[in-house]
């Protein structure tokens, strides 16, 4: 072999070493963060986790991207009863971060088992669920963070007042502590809209016709539009988690319509509890939110290390419609939290 040749071999070599030993932000280097867990065969980090509940064992699906033993991120969608498709944003931000991630659909959710029965559909027995899926993923208080979004906050707040001892940092995404204050500041947005609309919308809600598809065609053009994702065309993601939306215990526990509270959540308030959690928490609020972002700045305030992040341009889902000013600030916090700040 000439000089010249064995001289590019070398370097060719070189490269591959340096690639396979590089770090990821996190410290985990490429090969340790895509080894494969699982032994036998691969099935993309897809995990069928078994859950126990009153009435029997059932199966919740997860996915786990990545593998860093300092960062592990479960993912809580809201609904309830949506799906995780519409955090597969995540994708983009965290795995180029390090940062380990679970997706995950709660048990009534598409891709989970959904059993059939009112009595499963409480917040306690949804935190007892997390709590198994945590445990089955081996995560623990020098690793674990959760992250809610709208009910997977509410649900996050939750299993912090009970199980905080299992974590290592709290993400609450666009979401109040207080139902009947999301109401109030609902009734806010409603006054902002026309006289008009807002007199057609409760001629439909007074005759329980949230499934007329004029009054569907408004409080999507109305408020979706406006107050759950800006953006004008709606992600594939968005769009599959609203078409596999089990919608019996959506309004079983939120009520008829994101635009009209009831269920059993009409009552719940945690904002006198919010004192109680002390790990690190990050309290994220949107411009056009169909929550308060004033009062999820005020929730800030009230955990123990609570940090408040602004989206300028996001509303719900600030994650798709103001991406990179929420993805910036979340991989932040983590990276804060990682690092002792």
């Amino acid at each position: 072999m000439k000089p010249a040749n064995i001289f590019k071999t070398f370097l060719f070599l070189l490269a591959l070493f340096t690639l396979g030993a590089c770090k990821q932000p996190s410290g985990t280097s490429v090969a340790t963060y895509f080894a494969p867990v699982d032994s036998g065969v691969q099935v993309a980090g897809i995990k069928l986790v078994t859950i126990q509940t009153p009435v029997g064992k059932f199966r919740v699906w997860t996915k786990r991207i990545g593998n860093n033993p300092r960062i592990k991120i479960l993912l809580l969608h809201g609904g309830p009863a949506m799906t995780h498709e519409y955090l597969e944003c995540f994708e983009s931000f965290f795995p180029k971060e390090g940062f380990e991630m679970v997706e995950y659909d709660q048990l009534g959710s598409h891709y989970s088992d959904q059993p059939r029965g009112s009595s499963l559909w409480t917040t306690p027995r949804f935190v007892e669920e997390v709590e198994q899926v945590r445990k089955a993923l081996n995560m623990d208080s020098t690793n674990f963070y959760l992250l809610g979004n709208s009910w997977g906050g509410l649900l996050a707040m939750e299993y912090a007042l009970k199980y905080q001892k299992n974590l290592k940092g709290l993400v609450i995404c666009n979401m109040m502590a207080s139902i009947p204050a999301y109401e109030k500041y609902n009734l806010t947005l409603r006054k902002q809209m026309r006289k008009s609309l807002v007199d057609s919308l409760q001629a439909y809600e007074a005759k329980g016709q949230y499934h007329d598809t004029t009054y569907e065609k408004l409080v999507t053009t109305e408020y979706y539009n406006k107050h759950l994702c800006r953006l004008p065309e709606w992600p594939d993601p968005v769009n599959r988690a609203f078409k596999h939306v089990n919608e019996e215990i959506y309004v079983m526990m939120q009520g008829p319509s994101e635009f009209k509270t009831g269920g059993r959540l009409l009552k719940w308030d945690r904002s006198k509890d919010l004192k109680n959690i002390t790990v690190p928490t990050l309290s994220v609020g949107a411009k056009y939110d169909t929550m308060d972002p004033e009062y999820m700045k005020w929730m800030a305030t009230q955990f123990k290390n609570g940090t408040y992040l602004y989206c300028p341009n996001g509303s719900h889902l600030a994650m798709w419609d103001d991406q990179q000013v929420f993805m910036n600030g979340v991989v932040k916090f983590i990276k804060d939290v990682d690092s002792g700040k």
